[in-house]
């Protein structure tokens, strides 16, 4: 089971916030620092001292880290064109060593989109479709090649398709909680699916969804990797436990029902649910960046006990 780390980094951090988090997740022997793509906070809080984009800050990490992947979960596809997009994750590619794996979405947040003069537009999930077609037909190009695409909403003839990013094929995510479009874009086009925040049982039903999507589409079911992603709280006992939901604005109990919360053992416990029922690779949201003796915890008495 992979352990990833993952941020949203609207509800207030600073690019050094973020670099301090990386390299504490490369230095515990992490899989991945992942980060939300979005321009506005979201519930309560003031959101200090602004949005960061998620590319120019996975840009900077792949200067700053070695080992670990850097991605995100999920870049909005309302947020770019796709052959820009395809230019801009390639190159973080190559600056990362061939380190990235873009998750990429169809967007949903409509606020952010109205806060920053960023276009909304109601049919979000064709363009989703196309948009992967676009960013995985440019790098699959042959050198020397060219990339045409005709579709409702994009146009390309003509492309270069460059450049051409450091790995010989970035891992790209789908995920989401739909019961037919969803599975079937993911069999179509990704290399991991993910299952955000989501009990074991929806989660099982889903992942069985994506399989036999995948098998209909003519690959392996196990192809793809299936992943969660899932809030985080653990504490070395019940008070720890409490001082961190607090410090996020959650109660014990909800986190206990709907994420990875409790002691050490209670959450190696629920992981263990999630890999009975095909789950891989955790995404671990965190949500108070500052609290880095969290992350030591996690590491020496979580990932630890799952080899």
């Amino acid at each position: 089971m992979d352990l990833r780390i993952f941020t949203e980094p609207q509800q207030g951090a600073t690019y050094d916030t973020l670099l301090t988090v990386a390299k504490a997740t490369e230095d515990l022997a992490f899989d991945a620092f992942f980060r939300s793509d979005h321009y506005l906070k979201m519930g309560s809080g003031d959101g200090l001292p602004g949005p960061t984009d998620a590319w120019i800050t996975l840009a900077g990490l792949a200067r700053e880290t070695k080992r670990i992947r850097l991605g995100t979960l999920m870049t909005a596809g309302t947020f770019r064109l796709p052959g820009v997009l395809a230019i801009q994750v390639a190159q973080v590619d190559q600056m990362s060593g061939g380190r990235v794996e873009l998750g990429l979405g169809a967007g949903w947040f409509e606020e952010e989109h109205q806060a920053y003069g960023i276009p909304f537009p109601k049919e979000k999930f064709g363009r989703l479709e196309e948009q992967l077609a676009i960013v995985t037909g440019l790098w699959e190009t042959k050198l020397g090649d060219t990339f045409d695409f005709h579709g409702t909403y994009y146009d390309l003839t003509g492309s270069p398709a460059l450049p051409k990013p450091a790995q010989a094929k970035i891992p790209v995510l789908v995920g989401g909680h739909g019961p037919t479009r969803t599975p079937r874009l993911a069999a179509k086009y990704a290399d991991e699916f993910n299952m955000p925040f989501a009990s074991v049982e929806d989660s099982e039903r889903q992942f069985g969804r994506v399989r036999a999507a995948a098998e209909e589409a003519g690959r392996g079911a196990d192809s793809l990797v299936y992943s969660n992603a899932l809030v985080v709280c653990v504490g070395k006992d019940d008070q720890e436990v409490a001082r961190r939901a607090a410090a996020i604005g959650r109660e014990v109990p909800e986190l206990k029902a709907n994420g990875l919360a409790g002691s050490p053992s209670e959450v190696v416990d629920k992981i263990g649910r999630y890999q009975e029922v095909g789950s891989q690779r955790l995404y671990l949201q965190l949500l108070d960046l500052d609290d880095l003796e969290h992350l030591e915890l996690i590491s020496s008495q979580v990932q630890s006990q799952l080899g």
